[in-house]
């Protein structure tokens, strides 16, 4: 049974989403809007949970044409058709509104909420004055884009970015999709020596964990360490407690190096780094072995040394700041 499905994601990412929709056959691109990819999958339950790099990954119930810019128009999203197959639970709505309306996202919600609620017989909780739905509800999403609303439902429990594996967290932890997206565009290997020397919980790592290669991560901090160890129980990671300005690696060991730097923003620097910032990448470049991959998250203001090599740039936006996802290779 083919099914349309919306994989949401974080704002720049919709690109990368769709490649790996597309090289992991896990459906046919139709469409790419603002944090969001559309496409059409023969196998939805599989493609729902093999999409590492969304955010979450919903089954489309409807796709309305003609929305205005009024109140008025929101009616049109009772136009829904057959609900036999939606889920009998209590209900939340959650929606996007892309550019200038009459109506804000708690009118679009409540009028969707509203309608499914007398359609499905089941309370709608409404998120109107950030209020958090209570747990166990089934989440619906509805985003306008043009004159387009898109009304789609997550099928599990959760969205798709908190993952199993997350037992523990310290400030400054990475996004998993964005952690996911970084390991794929690394290209990692089975067998090749993969190091995150500013690893904290260890998110980049255990994205990494199923790709067959030996996984070392490095912090100075033993609370970012004892979170990472609680992360990868059962699976087979080295971690290091050192200074990721003096990285206790071998010269030209490692074929990837996938890093989020503090840089004083989440989580001050420490260490060297705090007086010394460029000798994280005299370091990683010495541990790198010739051709070997850099894949580093950076902010607005932040760049590699101009004698990195860079690949590849991906501007994206995390809670509102812009970063990149950069791709540099080292050639000796």
């Amino acid at each position: 049974m083919h099914a349309r499905l919306l994989a949401r994601t974080v704002r720049g990412m919709e690109t990368l989403v769709a490649d790996e929709i597309r090289e992991r056959g896990l459906g046919q691109v139709d469409l790419i809007g603002h944090r969001e990819v559309h496409f059409t999958s023969s196998d939805p339950a599989a493609a729902i949970r093999a999409l590492p790099t969304a955010d979450d990954v919903l089954l489309v119930a409807a796709v309305i044409h003609g929305i205005g810019h009024t109140k008025d128009d929101l009616h049109r999203l009772t136009e829904l058709g057959d609900l036999a197959w939606a889920p009998r639970r209590p209900l939340d709505v959650s929606a996007t509104v892309v550019g200038a309306r009459r109506f804000g996202r708690y009118d679009v919600e409540d009028a969707l909420g509203a309608h499914l609620s007398r359609m499905l017989g089941v309370p709608y909780h409404s998120r109107r004055g950030g209020v958090r739905p209570p747990p166990g509800t089934t989440s619906w999403r509805v985003t306008i884009e043009g004159k387009r609303a898109t009304v789609a439902v997550r099928q599990g429990d959760r969205p798709a970015h908190r993952r199993a594996y997350k037992r523990a967290s310290v400030p400054g932890t990475l996004h998993p999709p964005v952690a996911a997206a970084m390991v794929r565009l690394a290209g990692i290997a089975p067998g090749d020596v993969v190091l995150d020397p500013c690893c904290g919980a260890g998110t980049l790592l255990m994205e990494a964990a199923t790709s067959g290669a030996g996984l070392v991560g490095v912090d100075r901090a033993p609370a970012a360490l004892g979170a990472a160890r609680l992360n990868a129980a059962g699976f087979a990671v080295s971690w290091i407690g050192a200074d990721a300005g003096r990285l206790p690696i071998r010269r030209g060991s490692v074929d990837r190096v996938l890093v989020n730097p503090p840089w004083n923003r989440q989580v001050p620097a420490h260490g060297t780094l705090a007086t010394d910032p460029a000798c994280l990448w005299s370091e990683i470049r010495r541990v790198l072995r010739p051709h070997g991959r850099l894949v580093a998250l950076l902010y607005e203001d932040d760049c590699l040394p101009e004698d990195w090599p860079v690949e590849a740039v991906y501007p994206i936006r995390i809670s509102g700041a812009k970063a990149s996802i950069v791709l540099a290779r080292y050639t000796q």
